[in-house]
């Protein structure tokens, strides 16, 4: 039983909370269908309502990505350790549920799904009576009426999505919004990105030391960009800064690489990968066209990595192995 419901329907219509109740709504409704069909007798419906319900996974990914996030500003962590832990259980119960509906194992599909059905009726129980309560006393509006683009880029589980949040706004994309928001961190000399505030310093160690070599060249054909890294795949040097993408390869690949390079310019293509072998190891080059929100042409990314230990993994790894 809904015991914030009277609050929720006091809510303006969108508010992220009432969106979240609306979902609920849904979420009892196929637990109560899940739990009354009968999987062995019409393997179909149970199917249908089972994928309605692993739609689930949206509202935990905006509770986590969304919601945990602002409550930390109000220091109150403890659904982000806790309620999380709860969301994987219960995506652990949905992964053994995955392999059983594949091998129509009735029997353990009888089995899990109440355990399943259980988990997250106690979730939607502590989400009424704990987690939203506190988060509509926590959390400002002002801060309520920054969710909707996150929570949009995310998805709900309903079948149309809200309308925005506060309705009078416009929808600012991610890139474009420069509010000016309370954070837990200086924004001093910082730039602001697509999500996010970062130092040419910051930006600088970012590219350093990321795993993959990264060479920008401009509209123009000009490379006006490569990171340093320690480990390259192949040598580069700053000499290569303002020549002529033609002029930075060998002879028997500039063909090659100007086809890319037109066909990118062109709009009928936007990624270009090659991989072989090199000094006894596995290399992956990948070219990315590069467009503006305009869809104009502004260059190419070029990624070189070294994939010679990905390509042994096997199997899984979830825990630290430092010890």
């Amino acid at each position: 039983m809904n015991t914030f419901l009277p609050t929720v329907n006091q809510l303006p219509e969108g508010h992220p909370v009432r969106v979240y109740y609306q979902e609920s709504d849904l979420v009892y409704k196929w637990l109560d269908e899940l739990m009354a069909v009968d999987p062995e007798i019409d393997f179909q419906k149970y199917f249908n309502v089972y994928n309605e319900l692993s739609t689930i996974e949206k509202r935990f990914l905006r509770k986590e990505n969304q919601l945990f996030p602002y409550l930390e500003k109000h220091n109150w962590n403890g659904p982000s350790k806790n309620m999380w832990s709860f969301h994987d259980n219960l995506r652990a119960q949905f992964k053994f549920l995955n392999q059983y509906n594949e091998e129509k194992n009735f029997e353990k599909i009888k089995e899990n799904r109440v355990y399943l059905v259980g988990g997250i009726q106690r979730l939607l129980g502590i989400e009424d009576n704990v987690l939203f309560p506190n988060a509509v006393k926590l959390l400002s509006e002002e801060e309520w009426n920054e969710f909707y683009e996150g929570d949009e880029e995310i998805g709900w589980m309903l079948k149309e999505k809200p309308a925005p949040y506060p309705e009078k706004e416009e929808y600012i994309h991610p890139s474009e919004d420069f509010t000016d928001r309370k954070l837990s961190f200086s924004t001093e000399n910082t730039s602001h990105y697509d999500e996010g505030y970062m130092t040419p310093e910051q930006v600088n160690l970012l590219l350093k030391f990321l795993p993959i070599d990264i060479t920008y060249v401009d509209e123009n054909d000009k490379v006006i960009f490569y990171n340093r890294g320690d480990n390259r795949v192949f040598p580069r040097s700053k000499g290569i800064i303002g020549r002529e993408v033609k002029f930075c390869h060998p002879p028997k690949s500039v063909d090659m690489v100007i086809r890319i390079v037109d066909e990118f310019k062109a709009g009928t293509k936007d990624l270009a990968e090659f991989w072989f072998n090199f000094k006894g190891r596995m290399i992956h080059i990948r070219y990315f066209a590069i467009r503006d929100e305009h869809k104009k042409y502004r260059g190419v990314i070029e990624m070189s990595q070294d994939v010679t230990e990905i390509q042994k993994l096997e199997g899984q790894k979830r825990l630290l192995d430092w010890d």
